[in-house]
């Protein structure tokens, strides 16, 4: 029965997305670009159900259990962390969830059962785990302020944006290489950081304590991965920000276009 429900919801989305597209004219139609909900409640999907294109209803899945699995162990990770559980079990916790963040999108890809529930948790899992690792870092001392204000705050800036955008497009912006590297950069500097592996000689070009690994006390070289991925995570921001005002002024453009020959 949930199965049946949580479908049918996802169908009447669909139709419902439907609807309110249809009296918009075809040039806005394709400046605005279309994503997979529309174009299924449409009947206009041709891409084999189950891939990225053509999303399924399905709600049991590998790749969705590989998704739910990671959100377990990372509230595990949390509980464990900062209750002052067993440190070794946390960050196994912590790792193995990271390690998972690459396997279901794969696993959904490579077995065609990508799905509009795995779409939907997959982005959410991955804040999740990144926002509970930078706050356990925090907890402990581990990370100075700037770094968790930074990414927790970009991240719901970027949420915000992308739904002012969809007003715009129904297409959301494709991740890029380089938010890809960044993600990569901060999940790995986040992990060795709560490891405390590899510890390396700071630089020693400042006495600001808010800047570790830039003074002369030894810390893990994950920090450094922090601040290359938060340097990658700043470009792709900006990028994101350009092509997403580039999307509402063509649309905008199209729209006056399309009034000035209807008069």
């Amino acid at each position: 029965m949930a199965s049946k429900s949580i479908g049918e919801t996802v169908r009447e989305k669909t139709q419902s997305m439907a609807d309110r597209t249809a009296d918009i004219p075809v040039a806005l139609k394709e400046q605005a670009g279309y994503d997979a909900a529309v174009s299924q409640a449409e009947v206009t999907n041709t891409a084999p159900v189950g891939t990225s294109e053509n999303p399924s209803d399905r709600i049991f899945t590998i790749a969705n259990f590989i998704t739910l699995g990671r959100f377990v162990l990372t509230m595990v990770f949390l509980v464990l962390f900062v209750a002052g559980g067993s440190r070794r079990v946390a960050l196994t916790c912590y790792v193995i969830a990271a390690i998972t963040d690459f396997l279901d999108g794969m696993v959904a890809r490579r077995t065609q059962t990508v799905s509009w529930l795995g779409k939907i948790m997959d982005p959410i899992m991955d804040r999740i785990l990144l926002f509970t690792g930078v706050l356990g870092l925090l907890v402990k001392g581990e990370v100075p302020l700037w770094v968790v204000i930074y990414v927790i705050g970009r991240d719901v800036g970027l949420a915000f944006g992308a739904s002012r955008l969809r007003k715009y497009s129904k297409r959301p912006l494709d991740v890029m290489f380089i938010g890809k590297l960044a993600t990569a950069c901060l999940m790995f500097g986040f992990c060795d950081l709560l490891l405390g592996w590899w510890p390396v000689p700071g630089l020693g070009v400042t006495a600001a304590t808010w800047l570790p690994g830039f003074t002369a006390a030894s810390v893990p070289v994950g920090i450094f991965f922090v601040y290359v991925g938060i340097v990658f995570s700043a470009i792709a921001t900006v990028i994101y920000l350009r092509d997403g005002f580039a999307i509402k002024h063509r649309y905008l453009a199209a729209l006056a276009e399309q009034e000035a020959s209807a008069q």
